[in-house]
């Protein structure tokens, strides 16, 4: 073979080589990341060319997908829309999933390694591959109840069943319709998505589980009794200074005794008993006793009803968390709920429930059960324990002074006929020149049937006027049915 042959010969063969190496490249080591990038369209194609499972709840499908006859397959549809949007997300053509949907794609979809076998089955069978069928725990009464609370407010609802963690309802509003999203019509997704994203009232963020957290306000006494109990040196009926006013340590600031800066004292010769400081939501009594207790014990009890703790319920939850390295006007700050104390109202939620439940935290969950299409369960709730912030005693304890808090103080508007109801108001100050949050957390029982439950509305003023009312629909919505 003469020289230029050789060398025509080598281009060829060089040719060959790069060509065969860059198909292996392409089919086989970045075959994952073709095969997720969006502008993909056979990809998309497939995706949404498989029938979805549904989201059930209370045995109604509000989630599912229909059959149609356009290039995708298959229609998501979402039943009420805005009411469980917060849940359920959306399942869109053009921006992905969100909430459930992202959560538990695989098992939906019907590629869960759990569905393996029917899948087979299904093939043998000559019959389509199905997702799975999801059950979800929310109480479609509680849920609706939350709804009409918040009445298009700005705010959210998180009820609990404090023995499962079971979450009963988990409503954030503004809301959105994932019906929008779900359109397969580009054009109108892209048009809903810039108007959500443009709306000052950020109508896609979860303001249950994440989002810009939340000051608790006076709420997070709760946590600050629980410690004092948990410490040994307390109790209920233990006696603790409640002045008028309350100069903190090593600072020129004055803690007012109550909002609006009224320095009225909490009981004769500025004192009451635990019990009655929590009734009255005496700021006083609970910042000192923050800094009697100290700031290692405040945060243990923080931990242990699960602040810092990354949770999925299945979607993932923002950590709650107080401020570090707290001198002790801080700390006084941080033991009425305010100074860097940021929290989710499901973590203000845990907290009741771990009262309601002998001081038990129990883990949130939102899956009740997994099926397949046919009726074969692959998973169901297990309650699972987180942790033990308060013995059994305390929690009593505590139950006691939250029950006069709504028997005789600032929660009255949550009060139940015939049921032991018992929580916190808060009026949370979180930005100057803007209306404090309205809070309610807390607790109800009838029998054998418990809830907990947190509401939050963002600039609604005074707990006991607007949140403590929504709190009461929603717990009577679970206890009575």
């Amino acid at each position: 073979m003469n020289k230029p042959l050789r060398h025509i010969w080598l281009v060829v063969a060089s040719l060959f080589l790069l060509l065969f190496g860059s198909t292996t490249y392409f089919q086989v080591i970045d075959q994952s990341r073709l095969e997720n990038d969006s502008r993909n369209a056979r990809t998309v194609y497939n995706e949404f060319g498989r029938h979805r499972g549904p989201l059930v709840v209370d045995g109604e499908a509000i989630a599912y997908s229909e059959s149609n006859q356009d290039r995708y397959g298959y229609q998501r549809i979402y039943k009420h829309g805005p009411l469980y949007a917060p849940v359920t997300g959306y399942y869109s053509v053009v921006y992905g999933f969100t909430g459930i949907e992202r959560s538990l794609n695989d098992t939906l979809s019907g590629e869960s390694d759990a569905l393996f076998y029917q899948r087979v089955a299904d093939t043998l069978a000559g019959r389509a591959a199905t997702g799975a069928t999801v059950e979800l725990t929310l109480d479609s009464a509680a849920q609706q109840a939350a709804w009409d609370g918040l009445d298009g407010r700005r705010g959210t609802v998180v009820a609990l069943d404090p023995t499962t963690g079971a979450i009963k309802a988990l409503v954030s509003s503004p809301s959105y319709d994932p019906n929008q999203m779900a359109s397969h019509t580009t054009s109108e997704v892209r048009d809903a998505w810039k108007s959500l994203n443009d709306s000052s009232d950020r109508p896609l963020t979860n303001r249950a589980i994440g989002g810009d957290l939340y000051p608790p306000g006076s709420t997070f006494k709760l946590i600050t009794a629980a410690a004092a109990l948990e410490t040994g040196d307390y109790t209920a009926d233990s006696v603790v200074p409640g002045p008028g006013s309350y100069q903190l340590p090593k600072s020129s600031s004055v803690l007012a005794n109550h909002s609006g800066g009224d320095r009225t004292p909490c009981g004769p010769d500025d004192r009451s008993t635990l019990t009655e400081a929590m009734r009255t939501s005496c700021n006083t009594s609970f910042a000192m006793l923050g800094v009697e207790i100290g700031q290692d014990a405040l945060r243990r009890t923080t931990e242990e009803f699960g602040f810092g703790e990354s949770l999925e319920i299945p979607m993932g939850v923002t950590p709650s968390g107080i401020g570090t390295d707290l001198d002790d006007a801080q700390l006084a700050t941080t033991s009425i709920g305010q100074y860097e104390t940021r929290v989710t109202p499901l973590q203000m939620a845990m907290v009741a429930a771990a009262v309601a439940n002998d001081g038990v935290v129990m883990e949130p969950q939102l899956v009740q059960s997994v099926r397949t299409n046919d009726f074969a369960e692959l998973q169901k709730l297990t309650p699972r324990k987180l942790s033990q912030p308060l013995s059994a005693a305390n929690a009593q304890q505590m139950r006691t002074m939250m029950t006069a808090v709504v028997e005789d103080g600032t929660g009255t508007s949550a009060a139940i006929d015939g049921a032991e109801v018992g929580g916190k108001t808060g009026t949370a100050q979180w930005k100057e020149g803007r209306a404090p949050h309205s809070w309610f957390v807390g607790y109800a029982q009838d029998g054998d049937t418990r809830v907990a439950v947190a509401v939050l509305v963002e600039e609604g003023g005074f707990g006991s006027r607007v949140a403590a009312p929504i709190a009461k629909d929603v717990m009577e919505a679970v206890i009575h049915g």
